[in-house]
């Protein structure tokens, strides 16, 4: 098994990076790697998720959300044509702390293709998780700070 793991820290309450993470609608908004994401994130349920990893060709794929724990994670789980040639698990964790919270974006890669595959995707698909973080976090940090603002 391969993974590629990322964090940042966000100054930003786990409920509004929660709800950023969560609106998939507004991916294309904002996301620079997540591209567009449909779908429903309920355990058991498919997603329609295209990535662009920088300097490597857009990807669609049709993942199954394994896990949805409230302000804290949700995770799915994808395969190339069928499991066990090149599957991924890709988590998003968020821990409060007293700066706000951290966010934790991984993915685990097993499967037949993976030692052939690795080199060539797992710096390209580290550098869309890392601008993916920072965009995330730019955004949750304006929403939390719009809303602590004292009115008048």
């Amino acid at each position: 098994m391969k993974r590629i793991e990322t964090e940042i820290q966000i100054a930003a309450s786990p409920e509004t990076v929660w709800k950023i993470l969560t609106d998939l609608e507004q991916y294309p908004e904002w996301n620079p790697f997540i591209r567009n994401a449909q779908g429903r994130l309920k355990e058991g349920q498919k997603l329609a998720v295209r990535i662009a990893p920088p300097g490597s060709k857009e990807m669609t794929f049709k993942p199954t959300v394994t896990t949805v724990i409230e302000y804290a994670e949700f995770s799915w789980l994808g395969y190339f044509i069928f499991p066990g040639i090149f599957d991924g698990r890709h988590i998003f964790g968020i821990t409060e702390n007293e700066g706000g919270c951290l966010l934790v974006q991984k993915e685990e890669f097993s499967g037949l293709l993976v030692p052939l595959l690795w080199n060539s995707m797992e710096k390209n698909t580290r550098e869309g998780f890392v601008l993916m973080n920072e965009a995330l976090k730019q955004r949750a940090e304006r929403a939390d700070t719009a809303q602590t603002q004292p009115l008048g």
